[in-house]
């Protein structure tokens, strides 16, 4: 462990030379793990919502388990090229409710912009369809309670794709902060790196091969920009939550996850830039949140990406490319016992049908497909994905507000703040509502 002269800004940003500190004969029994063979289900049918790059890498992976049969993208360019990646057999559709209507669909696969995630995520589990959706899962914290509603009184099966709980890394860093190996949790820093700046940007007609209209669902109907659209959607807060949704509904979900606490007070920073027709994300941000526990998360705009726990006997940093601390190399002469891994259940292990052992867990998606035949619960469920972001909408809150806020993890409310509260929703654009 570093001295004490050391900052935690100095770990962020030295932690990832910490390769040394890695446990090979540790490591590689989860290697033999992830290795081992899987059971495959009985071939389904694929449904893939949203066919941009990350829609194309999840639709790869789910090739695996199932047939593409369906694609669906508002941009006739996206979907036609997605049909030839994956043979030119799959039907494709510029709506995505002409694909839920397909009885050959079984899965649903969706990996739109942010502010459709919620209504296709009912739509397709109304429909009938067990659905994988890209993170993050909601647009606002109202959205993550009408879903908690409809897929808990579905029999579908729902996995969010926070991924890092599938990855061996992440799992071993939470379990040995739950077992108490850097003794008594006090802090933990999420950093990720800063928001984009843009703008100002000029508006151009609708190209033929793209609707617009659709592409906007909920949200304020502007005209066209295409900064807003693809990839960039991310820096408008109109459409997503900036590098607080983006990264932050990786890196605070690990967080809460070894946390295992719920937050009650929020302390947000951040500068905003002022452009018209330009992105609109803050510049600088950050924010301290409080967890009812007592442990203190400190979301962080700079340093190394990745997590860094701090409790009173030692501390650990994690990112996707090492796990590194002295926790970690005590492995060697005192391993973790494999037969009493909590991490994968906030419940310790009450609900019989969630795994308890890290290792039973080969990748996200073949998690997924398991889970859609076994009927289990999967590793990133809706309620867990559901407090994930709206960590990360409540941080953004009290960062546009300028001002302290405090939460009622309960009753999902601000404590004394109504003008807080009226936050919570956005108004829906007619037509596209979600209910």
């Amino acid at each position: 462990m570093s001295g004490p002269a050391t900052t935690r800004r100095d770990f962020l940003a030295s932690a990832a030379l910490g390769g040394g500190l890695l446990v090979a004969p540790h490591l590689q029994t989860f290697a033999s793990a992830q290795d081992k063979p899987r059971h495959k289900v009985e071939r389904l049918g694929v449904g893939a919502i949203g066919m941009r790059y990350q829609g194309s890498v999840i639709t790869e992976k789910a090739r695996e388990y199932g047939d593409i049969v369906a694609i669906a993208d508002v941009d006739r360019h996206v979907r036609e090229q997605a049909r030839a990646s994956f043979g030119s057999t799959p039907r494709i559709f510029e709506d995505y409710r002409d694909l839920l209507a397909r009885k050959d669909v079984d899965v649903v696969l969706i990996a739109t912009p942010d502010h459709w995630h919620t209504k296709m995520i009912i739509d397709a589990v109304r429909a009938g369809k067990d659905v994988y959706c890209e993170k993050p899962l909601t647009l606002t914290v109202d959205e993550g309670k009408v879903l908690r509603r409809v897929v808990g009184e579905s029999d579908r099966v729902v996995q969010t794709g926070t991924w890092q709980r599938s990855d061996s890394r992440f799992r071993l860093a939470v379990e040995l902060v739950r077992q108490g190996r850097i003794g008594k949790l006090q802090r933990v820093t999420a950093a990720t790196d800063k928001n984009p700046t843009g703008g100002p940007f000029q508006t151009y007609p609708v190209p033929s091969h793209f609707n617009w209209d659709l592409w906007q669902g909920q949200t304020p109907d502007v005209p066209y920009i295409p900064e807003r659209a693809h990839y960039t959607f991310r820096w408008w807060y109109e459409y997503s939550g900036g590098k607080m949704t983006d990264w932050g509904a990786h890196h605070i979900d690990i967080a809460q996850w070894a946390i295992d606490s719920l937050p009650v007070h929020f302390d947000g920073k951040a500068r905003f830039p002022s452009i018209e027709n330009g992105f609109n994300v803050a510049t600088d941000f950050g924010a301290t949140v409080k967890y009812a526990n007592g442990v203190e998360l400190v979301i962080a705009d700079e340093g190394r990406r990745g997590i860094l726990f701090e409790g009173d006997k030692g501390r650990l940093f994690v990112n996707r490319g090492t796990v590194a601390g002295v926790p970690v190399d005590e492995l060697k002469s005192s391993p973790l016992p494999r037969d009493q891994f909590v991490a994968y259940d906030f419940d310790n292990l009450t609900r019989p049908e969630r795994a308890g052992k890290l290792d039973a867990i080969i990748n996200h998606m073949g998690n997924f497909f398991d889970c859609i035949e076994t009927r289990r619960t999967p590793v990133s469920p809706i309620e867990d994905s559901h407090r994930t972001v709206s960590t990360c909408h409540l941080a953004n809150i009290s960062q546009r507000l300028g001002r302290p806020l405090t939460w009622d993890p309960q009753q999902e409310l601000f404590v004394g703040d109504s003008e807080a509260n009226t936050w919570l929703k956005r108004e829906q654009r007619a037509g596209y509502e979600i209910a």
